[in-house]
């Protein structure tokens, strides 16, 4: 299988350049594993070596086209699960759907979505956390002791601002590649002066 040798040669580069998983997965395995903060293209390379490192699969959103030959089979053994917005097709309801069949399902969702600093973070991954009614885990790359590792769970309350305090205070932590382009403060998160209640 490709994909299994994909992840063996991560894992071995991961290992090679010093790095090391610490911690545990927490239980049950099935969360939003928030993939943050993105300040390099190594924090991809690492987050793949140490899912791999922790002997679990995560799973990521990718566009239906991405499915078809000849990457179709590979994507989907890599962990990508194939979102359809045709017709205005509600990610949220789709993921929703996928935690519900599933036993164990760790999404992973970068929401920056860029590797520079972002105004503020993307909402999508709390909105399928809250309809889903499953825990938040943070993904942790520290760049000063080259571990990674993943959070606590975090359950979302409906309170935007409230629960992302408690991530960032897992992300002080770590340090990242380029501190300058992380998180800093809640700001960074939920965008200036907003409360962000989202629960409804």
């Amino acid at each position: 299988m490709v994909a299994r040798a994909v992840r063996r040669l991560l894992l071995l580069l991961y290992r090679l350049r010093g790095w090391k998983a610490t911690g545990a997965v927490p239980e049950p395995r099935r969360f939003i594993l928030i993939a943050a903060p993105h300040t390099s293209n190594w924090d991809f390379v690492n987050f793949l070596g140490l899912t791999a490192d922790l002997k679990i699969r995560p799973y990521f959103m990718a566009k239906l086209s991405l499915f078809r030959w000849p990457l179709g089979g590979f994507i989907r053994q890599m962990g990508g699960v194939p979102i359809d917005r045709r017709g205005g097709g509600n990610v949220v309801e789709q993921m929703v759907a996928e935690f519900a069949r599933r036993r164990e399902f760790m999404l992973t969702v970068a929401p920056e979505g860029t590797r520079g600093r972002a105004a503020k973070w993307r909402t999508g991954f709390y909105q399928i956390a809250l309809a889903a009614k499953v825990p938040m885990v943070v993904g942790l790359m520290d760049y000063g002791t080259k571990t990674g590792g993943l959070g606590p769970l975090i359950w979302p309350s409906g309170d935007f601002r409230a629960d992302m305090l408690k991530v960032l205070e897992v992300y002080k932590s770590c340090v990242p590649k380029f501190p300058e382009r992380a998180v800093r403060s809640i700001d960074d998160i939920v965008g200036p002066d907003e409360e962000r209640d989202i629960s409804a």
